[in-house]
């Protein structure tokens, strides 16, 4: 059973990862204000990491591997926001990359039962349908869906690396802490590569920007462990699925996404099925 207090933190921590994924895609200088959101992040967690004790060794390699997939994670995430909708883009990322992960330790486990098969075609249903809709329509192009797949697979791989480095880290703050310190310098000098002389300026005409994301990001994964410490993991989890409802909600609302009715339904069904899956045992 979660509490309400619990509960409107888990859903406060969905809206705003939807949130700080709204101001990319809003952006005009995509690329400079992912590595000015990335700085805030690396800059925060600086200032909280000397109030906890370093990871254990064990999990360092697996640290490194994992800051080197974020690196990809904001290159591919800044191409899909150049080529696809907020509201089609972030259900296909957020959706399909659990589902990737669930998809293989169901094969190593066994036979998959019927709710996790139920739950599956439930967010298929509901990340696939606005883009075949609107591919359909010309208001999508396949080249922004080919990007929104590619980092779905990009999260699934950072998760199952995450998952093994947290409990190597004999330290889940300590090991999550290091990670947003350090995977920021890899899009930072991507940044001052392919734009070169104005990433400072970026930096110090943006930093409330940056001071913005970093609580958005850290502030948001931050709530999810507390909230997986005093409530079931599997609960916790699924309420936070419903960031992509709300961030179908911001697309259309904010950034005249077209489709709105069909894109915030597929959203429901995306987070129905994600609870059915994360209940489905």
């Amino acid at each position: 059973m979660i509490s309400t207090p619990v509960l409107l933190a888990v859903l406060g921590s969905a809206l705003l990862h939807a949130g700080w994924n709204f101001l990319v895609k809003a952006s005009g200088e995509r690329l400079l204000d992912t590595a000015t959101l990335a700085l805030g992040g690396s800059l925060l967690a600086a200032f909280l990491l000397p109030w906890v004790s370093l990871p254990a060794s064990a999990s360092l390699p697996w640290l490194a591997i994992s800051v080197l997939i974020h690196v990809a994670y904001f290159v591919a995430l800044i191409e899909t926001y150049r080529h696809a909708d907020l509201s089609v883009a972030y259900p296909l990322m957020r959706g399909l990359a659990p589902v990737f992960v669930l998809l293989a330790l169901s094969m190593s486990d066994g036979s998959p039962t019927l709710s996790f098969v139920g739950g599956v075609a439930l967010l298929c249903t509901g990340v696939t349908l606005p883009a075949l809709l609107g591919l359909q329509r010309g208001i999508v192009i396949g080249k922004g869906i080919y990007w929104a797949l590619l980092n779905a697979l990009i999260i699934a791989s950072y998760t199952v690396v995450d998952g093994v480095g947290v409990r190597l880290s004999g330290n889940p703050w300590s090991y999550t802490l290091w990670l947003f310190f350090l995977d920021a310098w890899g899009i930072l000098a991507i940044a001052a590569w392919r734009r070169p002389g104005h990433l400072v300026t970026h930096l110090r005409r943006r930093w409330r920007f940056g001071v913005v994301g970093a609580v958005a990001t850290v502030g948001s994964y931050g709530v999810v462990l507390w909230a997986m410490s005093v409530a079931p993991v599997a609960a916790v989890a699924a309420i936070r699925e419903t960031s992509v409802i709300f961030a179908a909600l911001l697309g259309t609302r904010y950034l005249g996404e077209k489709m709105g009715g069909v894109r915030v339904a597929s959203a429901l069904l995306v987070a129905a099925g994600a609870v059915t899956i994360r209940f489905s045992g």
